[in-house]
């Protein structure tokens, strides 16, 4: 496959196509269409042509193309899933850059499947990143499987491995210490809760200010638009006291705001929403969602950066990095 062939498939012009590859300019296209220009990538096998770009830039430091593998641990459908495609598509564009391509990408489910057991087995990359959250089991295939691992969520792991990670414990108590810095005590959370770091922050987060724990405003639900609409449906009917939702991410709160106007409250006067991850849509929803900044773009870059560098025997010792975070103040919280 070509660029060329990209392009005519994404309905693009072969520039376009050529920007958002190679990561010239983040601006080169909307991120849907950047999504589907990687996702035809992918598709199709795409490998640039290196020796091209060796000629057009006089130097280059590779002579082949090195491959890694992808494996979401937390999703099925990362291309559908704001975070895990943000998250992606900056790391290809960093592998790139230094000459590796991403020959495949799989979920922890699939994992299961002979099919794809059959193509791990015979698929030689470098290395691989795990991409949100990863169960043992998991673990222990991807040692068995692979030489070189990196992982990158916001759930540090307990194992020997390089790491980038965004601590998703401090971002949810900052949450949730914001809402009650507002004065609010009746704040419910919509979202996963097994096993779930922000789930465990938020409980945390109420036993220190000795706030009552109250299982009517909590809605165990997937971190998805659907899941944040039927939990935040689901805590209205049983409390008509909440004030405050903390959700465990942007696309779950933008189901929840749905919800809460549905239900005749004003966002928020009478309900306040927060939530986590700041995707590109939490500014232009109505309210504007006030949320937890993770640096998405910059996790998938330095993953990249540190799982070749791991490659290439730049480091041995496990490294882990820390990245920061912030609060983006809009309207559906003050």
């Amino acid at each position: 496959m070509t660029l060329k062939d990209i392009a005519k498939e994404a309905g693009v012009s072969i520039s376009t196509v050529s920007r958002v590859i190679n990561g010239n300019s983040s601006n080169a296209a909307s991120k849907q269409m950047q999504d589907k220009i990687w996702k035809i990538a992918r598709a199709g096998g795409y490998v640039p042509n290196v020796s091209a770009q060796a000629l057009k830039q006089k130097t280059s430091k590779h002579t082949r193309h090195h491959s890694i593998a992808c494996v979401y641990a937390r999703t099925q459908d990362a291309q559908n899933d704001a975070f895990f495609s943000t998250l992606t598509r900056s790391m290809e564009q960093e592998a790139l850059k230094e000459g590796y391509i991403v020959k495949y990408s799989f979920s922890a489910i699939d994992i299961h499947n002979p099919v794809t057991q059959n193509q791990i087995m015979n698929n030689e990359v470098d290395g691989a990143a795990i991409l949100g959250r990863c169960d043992k089991e998991t673990l222990k295939f991807m040692k068995n499987h692979f030489r070189k691992v990196i992982y990158t969520g916001l759930n540090p792991l307990d194992a020997d491995y390089d790491q980038v990670i965004c601590d998703g414990n401090a971002v949810a108590s900052d949450a949730v210490n914001h809402l009650i810095s507002l004065g609010h005590s009746k704040i419910g959370y919509i979202g996963e809760t097994k096993n779930e770091i922000r789930y465990e922050a938020y409980c945390n987060t109420l036993k220190k200010h000795r706030i009552p724990f109250d299982k009517n405003v909590i809605a165990n639900v997937t971190g998805c638009s659907e899941g944040g609409y039927e939990g935040a449906k689901r805590v209205l009917e049983r409390s008509s006291e909440v004030t405050a939702f903390f959700c465990m991410n942007d696309i779950t709160a933008i189901g929840a705001i749905r919800a809460i106007h549905e239900c005749g409250y004003q966002i928020p006067s009478d309900i306040a929403v927060i939530s986590m991850d700041d995707i590109e849509i939490a500014q232009y929803i109505s309210p504007m969602l006030t949320t937890m900044h993770i640096p998405i773009e910059e996790m998938g870059k330095m993953t990249a950066k540190i799982l070749i560098d791991r490659i290439n025997n730049g480091h041995t010792l496990p490294l882990k990095m820390s990245l920061p975070y912030y609060m983006a103040k809009r309207e559906s919280c003050p």
